[in-house]
């Protein structure tokens, strides 16, 4: 199967913005949820965003809710990720990941995922 490749992040100010791309070239999206997810050091994985490949229909964890923004991304069948406001407590690794609806609806649970990218570091400073 091909790889999803993260890319972006890096060291971030507070209050600052940045982006993270999933590269989805070696795929034929049809009716699945493609998601971002993160991870902090001693946390568990948690949904951020996912998008619905059919209808683009969006949803979001509440902890990101208006300060972040996924879509599609057509120039390598992928997903962005538009990080903006950042806070020290969006520091984690970020993933992006395939997976099932459920109900025809994309949900933002782990569970609900099967095939992961190897993640991308963000650094948000005070």
């Amino acid at each position: 199967q091909a790889p999803l490749v993260e890319s972006g992040g890096g060291s971030v100010q507070a209050g600052g913005s940045t982006r993270l791309s999933c590269d989805g070239s070696g795929y034929n999206f049809g009716g699945v949820c493609l998601g971002w997810f993160r991870q902090a050091p001693g946390k568990e994985r948690e949904g951020v965003a996912a998008i619905h490949t059919g209808d683009s229909r969006t949803y979001y964890a509440e902890s990101v809710e208006g300060r972040f923004t996924i879509s599609r991304d057509s120039a390598n069948n992928g997903i962005l990720l538009q990080m903006d406001s950042l806070k020290p407590e969006d520091t984690a690794t970020y993933y992006c990941a395939i997976g099932r609806t459920v109900g025809g609806r994309c949900y933002t649970t782990t569970s609900q995922y099967y095939y992961w990218g190897q993640g991308t570091q963000v650094t948000v400073s005070s």
